[in-house]
């Protein structure tokens, strides 16, 4: 009969602890750390970017900034703390970063102000970079350590 594999037995999988191990130094080298931290500020003013900037008053990107903000802070979050479960996702930072530039345009309403533009701009710009450099890193990551991407 068919013994039936349990997840506790995968988890103990001599390629998964392997890879593990792999992503765990590869999120601890200084270009990665530098990264996940820019990109966790990078969220983090975005989400209170309307109080700083001073464009509170207009509601709708107001909201957008902030939970946008707080998403791009969890991806940051997430790929600092562990890169191996979430690098999948990375691709998410950056479509976040390019939403942010054109939302002044997007959003209905007269969201397209000079400070809100600037501001979304910019955060935008930087955001859509470390994403596609953590991009880069997942494939660093993933494909220059020796690990078999599925086929």
């Amino acid at each position: 009969m068919h013994q039936m594999t349990h997840p506790a037995d995968i988890e103990r999988h001599p390629d998964i602890a392997e890879m593990r191990t792999r992503y765990e130094l590869a999120a601890a080298s200084p270009t990665a750390q530098a990264l996940d931290g820019l990109t966790v500020l990078s969220g983090l003013y975005l989400a209170i970017s309307p109080w700083i900037v001073g464009f509170s008053g207009l509601r709708p990107i107001t909201v957008n900034n902030l939970i946008t903000g707080l998403a791009v802070a969890a991806l940051g979050l997430g790929f600092a703390l562990a890169f191996g479960r979430t690098y999948g996702i990375a691709w998410v930072a950056p479509i976040i970063g390019v939403w942010t530039i054109i939302s002044p345009w997007v959003i209905a309403g007269r969201m397209n102000t000079t400070p809100t533009i600037v501001s979304n701009v910019v955060v935008g710009a930087l955001i859509l970079v470390l994403g596609l450099a953590t991009l880069g890193l997942a494939g660093t990551r993933a494909g220059g350590m020796g690990m078999r991407r599925p086929r």
